[in-house]
C-alpha cells in the first residue's frame, strides 16, 4: 500500500513538468479575463475535481484504518496464545 502510494505521489508530481514543458508558449495575457468570457473549453470544473480528492483521501484514510485494525487483530491473538502458554507452563 505504501509502494503504490509512493508511486501515485510520484507520477502526480512529476505529471504537471511533462505537460507544462509539452504546452507550446502562449501570448501572454494582458489584464484580467471575466470566466464568462473564457471559452467553455478552457474551463475546468471544480466540483468533480474537489470530490475526487476527498474521495482519495477517504479511501486512503479508511484503508489505513483496516490494516491498523488488522494488525492490532494478529498481535491480540498473539498476546492471547503467549498468555495461554505462560498460564500453562505455570501448572506444570
Amino acid at each position: 500500500m505504501a509502494v503504490a502510494l509512493a508511486v501515485y505521489c510520484a507520477a502526480f508530481a512529476w505529471a504537471p513538468t511533462t505537460l507544462l514543458a509539452a504546452q507550446p508558449p502562449e501570448a501572454a495575457q494582458d489584464g484580467f479575463v471575466p470566466m464568462d468570457e473564457i471559452p467553455a473549453d478552457e474551463q475546468l470544473p471544480a466540483a468533480p475535481l474537489l470530490v475526487a480528492a476527498y474521495s482519495a483521501v477517504w479511501a486512503i484514510t479508511i484503508g489505513y484504518l483496516w490494516t491498523i485494525w488488522r494488525r492490532l487483530g494478529t498481535v491480540e491473538r498473539e498476546l492471547a496464545d503467549i498468555t495461554r502458554r505462560v498460564a500453562d507452563r505455570g501448572q506444570s
